[in-house]
């Protein structure tokens, strides 16, 4: 199980690293790298290939401006890759719809703007598809879930 998280920038890491953390909870391993699909397209295309020969199984691309680095991802695998739209110009809107807007047949699964905390759960799930002691740590991680949010909002609210 391994899960390939790819960003653009340095600037970039702060909300990025909610993606490891959702993965290292569920023991999920990952590899990260910054790299431009505008900048360095040649060495994003190297890095794909790369990360398909070591067993990365999905990608999280995250992107801010342009947003291009998710869609050209997609363009170059067939891996799941989950978009992660980064706050950057008009509060991060403008990345949001370039992310979620992908040509037919050329998806990526995108989540809220700088969510990438939620990247990582989807990536954990894509995964728990293929493996079953992921797929129990997933279910236990929800139902703990509910029953602390129950714990925590059972008494009557009082205005």
């Amino acid at each position: 199980m391994k899960v390939g998280i790819i960003f653009g920038s340095k600037s970039d890491v702060d909300v990025m690293r909610n993606a490891t953390i959702a993965l290292k909870e569920f023991g999920v391993d990952y590899e990260a790298h910054i790299l431009s699909a505008h900048r360095v397209p040649e060495k994003l295309t190297e890095v794909i290939k790369e990360m398909e020969n070591r067993g990365v199984e999905c990608i999280i691309a995250g992107a801010g401006l342009a947003a291009h680095l998710p869609g050209v991802i997609a363009s170059q695998t067939v891996l799941p890759v989950i978009g992660v739209p980064i706050k950057a110009a008009l509060g991060g809107i403008d990345s949001l719809l370039s992310i979620v807007q992908m040509p037919k047949a050329i998806p990526v699964a995108t989540v809220g703007i700088n969510n990438s905390y939620n990247a990582g759960m989807l990536a954990v799930q894509i995964l728990s598809l293929k493996y079953l002691e992921l797929k129990n740590k997933l279910i236990t991680y929800r139902k703990e879930m509910k029953e602390k949010f129950i714990a925590d909002n059972e008494e009557q609210i009082e205005f």
